[in-house]
């Protein structure tokens, strides 16, 4: 389950940590952990900021977060959104 094939031919693949799922619940567990419900952030402020340095997705590839948030958005916990300077996040 933590193996993806890139391409049809399965010549590349992807090893993956964790699930893009199980980011996503990490990530919203942090989320509700500090009633951060209905707050906007940024990818950036998400995988590099102050506030997320000590939690295990600090540091996640921009990739990989994206799945990760829309594995949440699909469960109706957070929507993808578009910003001036590139996309965030609202949690629900």
């Amino acid at each position: 389950g933590n193996l993806e094939w890139l391409d049809k031919n399965k010549t590349s693949f992807l090893i993956m940590w964790r699930r893009p799922e199980e980011w996503g619940k990490l990530i919203y567990q942090w989320v509700s952990k500090n009633g951060l419900t209905n707050s906007v952030f940024t990818l950036y402020e998400l995988a590099s900021g102050d506030d997320t340095e000590n939690e295990e997705f600090h540091g996640l590839d921009e990739a990989m977060l994206l799945r990760a948030l829309q594995a949440l958005q699909q469960e109706h916990k957070a929507e993808i959104i578009t910003l001036d300077d590139g996309r965030g996040v609202k949690f629900f």
